[in-house]
């Protein structure tokens, strides 16, 4: 009798069960390839201050930002082994080659120069770097990602591209072969305890360094823009009904630079539900930059078929010691919401 009660509870007990969701720009990125690697190997302050951070707050799923990525998959294989060491195995996991770093032969960026990190399909010094990487307890997908990073960005829906005195900027046959993704764009199937789930993720472009073309600017507007087509079922295929978009939009709502519309517009969606998550007084921001200060630019937006439970933004009192921590690890603070089933 015990055991038929048990098991008439266990779909309740699935339904009930709370997944903590979150992004998290470590800025881990280094200079020159092979060096993350090394630094994680030798026990980098930062390096550690991240994985503080990451089993202080302990995400179910957590789409990282700022990881160099390598053909062989050394330094996520040497960062998950270290999270392993603090107590946080993380089975699961997906990364791919990013645009950012990879190389073209034309002037990308209107300087005049080619070869140079700004010439390449994202900014970057070298292949890979400051990738993404999905980290999940949960079994991915992977058969069933959507990456959107080869989309070029004259292919996407509404794009709109730079120009100068009338004309493509910096030159059309630019145009032709610039990809939208300044590091990349990945719908990641995760089956959860509540059934899958679409996690959303990217990393746009600072919609600043540029002139007055505004290619940075207009660059993070349809980076951002992107998720409203494909909810809309203008590119891609549609997420399940169980979505969360994560990522740094590098867009604050009302302060700083940039086309401040766009993340208006996907905070406002009507298929979105914004949580605000806030640190301990309150505060919405996710970042401070000394040249503009604080601001909210990473994002953790669920569906509204989902159940927000709690959300919170990793940055401790002063008094304690974990806010030297999550100082040390990086500039930005880990955003984290907490869903279950409705």
């Amino acid at each position: 009798m015990i055991r038929v009660l048990l098991l008439l509870l266990l779909p309740f007990a699935a339904q009930a069960e709370t997944i903590r969701v979150a992004s998290f720009n470590t800025e881990l990125s280094r200079d020159g390839p092979g060096l993350l690697l090394r630094d994680i190997r030798r026990g980098d302050p930062q390096v550690q201050a991240v994985v503080a951070v990451l089993t202080r707050t302990r995400p179910d799923i957590v789409a990282l930002q700022g990881v160099d990525w390598d053909l062989n998959g050394e330094v996520l294989a040497a960062l998950k082994s270290e999270l392993r060491l603090a107590g946080l195995d993380y089975l699961h996991h997906f990364s791919a080659q990013p645009n950012a770093g990879l190389e073209t032969d034309l002037d990308l960026d209107g300087d005049g120069r080619t070869h140079g990190p700004g010439d390449a399909q994202g900014w970057g010094r070298f292949t890979g770097q400051a990738g993404i990487v999905v980290l999940s307890r949960y079994p991915i997908v992977r058969e069933g990602v959507q990456d959107f990073t080869p989309l070029l960005w004259r292919n996407a829906p509404d794009a709109q591209l730079p120009v100068k005195d009338g004309a493509p900027f910096p030159s059309d046959a630019a145009h032709r072969v610039q990809r939208l993704s300044s590091v990349g764009h990945w719908v990641v199937p995760i089956e959860t305890p509540f059934g899958p789930l679409d996690l959303l993720t990217f990393h746009a472009a600072p919609p600043v360094f540029d002139g007055p073309e505004d290619r940075n600017g207009l660059r993070n507007k349809d980076e951002i823009l992107l998720w409203r087509a494909l909810l809309d079922d203008r590119i891609g295929t549609p997420p399940h009904a169980a979505f969360v978009i994560a990522g740094d939009a590098n867009l604050d709502p009302s302060r700083g630079e940039g086309r401040k519309e766009a993340i208006r517009m996907l905070l406002e969606d009507q298929r979105l539900q914004d949580p605000e998550p806030a640190d301990p007084t309150g505060n919405t921001a996710t970042v401070s930059w000394k040249a503009v200060g604080e601001m909210r630019v990473d994002y953790v937006l669920p569906s509204t078929y989902l159940r927000v439970v709690d959300a919170g933004i990793h940055w401790p009192d002063t008094d304690t010691g974990w806010r030297k921590e999550a100082q040390a690890a990086s500039r930005h603070r880990l955003v984290w919401v907490d869903l279950t089933q409705p």
